[in-house]
């Protein structure tokens, strides 16, 4: 009964760091703003595909999309601290 509450506060979390990021990105241009911001898109994307793989789709499984999505979000924060905190 809490789940699908909790699983839409999370994605509106994610989507609400991503978008404060990238303005911030946009105003500032840094570029590990930038890749913040993306990443936080990929959680919010994953956030999502997790409301829709247990509520509201339950008999289909999503988790190997849900795990891909969030794989590709780190990879896009590590990719932002790594080469970004190496070109100082």
């Amino acid at each position: 009964m809490i789940g699908p509450v909790v699983y839409s506060l999370c994605a509106l979390t994610c989507w609400l760091c991503a978008v404060l990021l990238l303005r911030a990105y946009r105003r500032q241009g840094t570029r590990l703003l930038f890749w913040s911001g993306a990443a936080f898109c990929a959680f919010g994307i994953s956030n999502i595909m997790l409301l829709l793989d247990l509520v509201i789709l339950p008999a289909v499984d999503l988790s190997l999309v849900r795990g891909a999505i969030t794989l590709i979000g780190v990879f896009l924060l590590l990719r932002g601290l790594i080469w970004e905190g190496s070109a100082r």
